[in-house]
């Protein structure tokens, strides 16, 4: 199992913490064979479920410049009509994806294209499926430019659990779909804006694979 760049300092801590919870267990009690082997079964429980976060899945993407891939693995929780106030300033297509802790959380380019627009947003750590974490939890804003000229917003959106989100593209760069442009760490949400004519391919409360399933087709 391939490991992410991301985890490696997490996970690297969470063995120590873990080697010393059970090296501290067995020395408080000896004679305590059964407690000592409980605390290693949760403890190793509790690190296999970090070390599983963190790994990096086989993706196969099939590029298709009408296709709008899925960004993320977890499940479809918003397809709506809605005003997108950051950059389109009028109306879009939204579909927002819910990440659970138990999800990859590699982000996924939806399209190929150029990267018109980026911006970093500072903010809370509400849940992610509240309403108002589009626009007041910690996020970025990516807008990739479509070789046709229309433009798709995707934006990492951080959740209670997720403190840290990553991000790998720049404005003005060159991105492939299905490559990889971002992580966010433990439960998030991502939200696409789509033209309003685009075909939406996915239901609520669909699971989509990131990086494969294609969740929309642009006319």
């Amino acid at each position: 199992m391939t490991l992410h760049r991301e985890g490696r300092t997490l996970l690297i801590t969470s063995l120590i913490i873990v080697l010393g919870i059970n090296a501290f267990f067995a020395y408080l009690f000896p004679d305590r064979e059964y407690l000592r082997e409980f605390i290693v079964v949760i403890t190793s429980l509790f690190y296999l479920i970090i070390l599983q976060f963190f790994r990096v899945p086989k993706r196969h993407t099939e590029i298709n410049p009408q296709h709008i891939i899925a960004p993320a693995d977890g499940k479809v929780v918003v397809i709506e009509e809605t005003v997108e106030s950051e950059y389109f300033k009028g109306t879009r297509r939204q579909i927002s994806i819910f990440m659970s802790p138990l999800n990859v959380h590699i982000n996924f380019n939806p399209i190929s294209g150029i990267v018109s627009y980026f911006k970093y947003h500072p903010g809370k750590f509400l849940v992610a499926w509240h309403p108002k974490s589009s626009t007041e939890n910690e996020r970025t804003t990516y807008v990739v430019k479509h070789e046709n000229g229309t433009e798709i917003l995707f934006r990492q959106i951080a959740g209670a659990l997720a403190k840290r989100i990553c991000w790998y593209a720049k404005e003005n760069e060159s991105v492939t779909q299905g490559s990889e442009f971002g992580f966010i760490k433990f439960g998030s949400r991502i939200d696409i804006f789509l033209p309003l004519d685009a075909e939406i391919c996915v239901n609520l409360g669909d699971k989509p694979v990131g990086g494969e399933t294609v969740i929309a087709k642009l006319r």
